[in-house]
């Protein structure tokens, strides 16, 4: 397709989109790897329409990359989508994380209409003033044991590898996604206490800048809560749970869990469509 024909089938796309946002933030997407849910943002994307899109950190997967080079056409076609949104006149925000930090030494440029910025504020439709952060900073194993942290990064692959067959028979029957590794994170206590841990690190950090809230990534873990004050975002990923967190034009913030909207189109499909495999009587 060409570059004409693209944006003319993007801008369709935000005509008609089933979404119209003020703002989208997203993360931990992780292209480059096979745990990428690619399909499913491209839908997202396609039924989502926004002013200002945030990509808070390791869209790439540069850590995987180097180890082995793994791009297929879905992969591709995020990029290329994004880069339509950008030149269809939607802001472009990237944050880059523990995964793709080579993009740090590249702060305040701008490639392709896409701005590489180090911790923007962006201020909600009502006032509100939220630190952009991927949040690896806050990671006291990718700050002092980063081969602690290589290490759990191939154990997590491993055990998306295992959820992959497994969710394929869950579809069959019907059910719903449902992500291993997220059951094991939230069963380990260490890993529960990490995660609070984090959380309110983050939240004293954001208040300390003087901020009324903080939008973070990096622990795969979808969340909206007050911490002392502080209005506590983080947009989860795209590759077990498949979230962004969302503002729309009052300024109110929603996770969307857009692997059951996905999971429920594709259901609904299926029962939709006539089995061609039995003949009629």
């Amino acid at each position: 397709m060409s570059n004409k024909a693209s944006d003319k089938a993007s801008h369709s796309d935000e005509e008609h989109a089933e979404f119209k946002l003020r703002t989208i933030f997203i993360s931990d997407i992780h292209l480059g790897t096979r745990g990428c849910q690619a399909e499913v943002l491209l839908d997202f994307l396609k039924r989502c329409h926004a002013d200002t899109y945030y990509l808070v950190g390791d869209i790439f997967d540069g850590w995987r990359l180097k180890k082995s080079w793994y791009w297929p056409q879905s992969h591709n076609d995020v990029v290329q989508k994004l880069l339509r949104k950008a030149r269809k006149g939607s802001r472009i925000v990237y944050v880059p994380g523990n995964h793709d930090e080579f993009l740090r030494h590249y702060f305040d440029l701008t490639f392709g209409d896409v701005e590489v910025r180090n911790n923007p504020i962006h201020e909600t439709a009502d006032g509100k003033r939220l630190l952009v952060i991927h949040g690896d900073q806050y990671d006291n194993v990718m700050l002092y044991s980063r081969w602690l942290a290589f290490l759990g990064d191939s154990a997590y692959e491993t055990l998306l590898l295992m959820n992959r067959p497994l969710n394929r028979v869950r579809r069959f029957f019907g059910l719903s996604h449902w992500s291993l590794s997220q059951y094991v994170k939230l069963k380990v206590k260490n890993a529960v206490n990490f995660i609070s841990c984090f959380e309110k690190v983050v939240a004293a950090d954001a208040k300390h800048k003087q901020v009324d809230g903080v939008v973070c990534g990096h622990i795969h873990h979808a969340e909206i809560r007050d911490i002392e004050g502080i209005t506590y975002c983080n947009d989860g990923d795209w590759v077990e749970s498949c979230t962004a967190l969302v503002e729309h034009m009052d300024g109110k913030l929603e996770i969307m869990n857009w692997l059951e909207h996905y999971n429920r189109r594709l259901i609904a499909d299926r029962v939709a469509q006539p089995d061609f495999a039995q003949s009629p009587i």
